[in-house]
């Protein structure tokens, strides 16, 4: 794996290597070592997927409050996501500040969001599937959301025919609110 840090502190886009032969590839998409050895510490509690039928499916902008911030390592398997994220950590020299990375099934990458960030995506093309290994439990009291198009960050999204969100991602209040 080759890990470059991103100009949010702690994120990392993180490339895999893939061993590819006449049967297909192989490739590590986690070890605790590894990621130590760049300065992560990252113990996997809980995986998900998520699975989106129609391009312009927008989720998020997610996090939970204090003290169950999330970090996590998304990765999409099948299809491509527009993946925002914003940084909500109150001593951090980017707060506030948000970076978009573009995820692709072809692609062998994936990143890491560090605790304390928002996280959201909206999906490129049908069919998208996109796997999240989980360094907290979700706790339901803790769930927080900022609204996608909130004008404090102005997430310049990619335009879209037609969007798709959840009524409780598009009720989400304004983070000044």
């Amino acid at each position: 794996m080759f890990f470059k840090e991103t100009k949010l502190k702690g994120v990392s886009l993180i490339k895999l290597e893939v061993n590819e032969d006449e049967r297909g590839f192989f490739s590590r998409i986690f070890c605790e070592k590894e990621f130590a050895q760049h300065g992560i510490s990252f113990h996997c509690v809980q995986c998900n997927i998520s699975y989106n039928r129609c391009k312009g499916t927008l989720r998020g902008m997610h996090y939970q409050q204090t003290p169950y911030e999330e970090p996590k390592i998304v990765k999409v398997i099948k299809g491509s996501i527009y993946d925002v994220i914003i940084d909500l950590r109150e001593d951090s020299p980017t707060l506030y500040q948000w970076e978009a990375f573009e995820l692709f099934e072809i692609e062998p990458m994936m990143i890491y969001i560090p605790p304390g960030f928002a996280h959201g995506f909206q999906t490129l093309e049908d069919d998208t599937e996109v796997l999240y290994f989980m360094g907290e439990y979700y706790h339901p009291e803790a769930a927080r959301g900022i609204r996608w198009d909130d004008p404090f960050f102005s997430i310049q999204w990619p335009e879209v025919e037609k969007r798709i969100i959840s009524t409780r991602d598009a009720n989400y209040g304004y983070y000044k609110e």
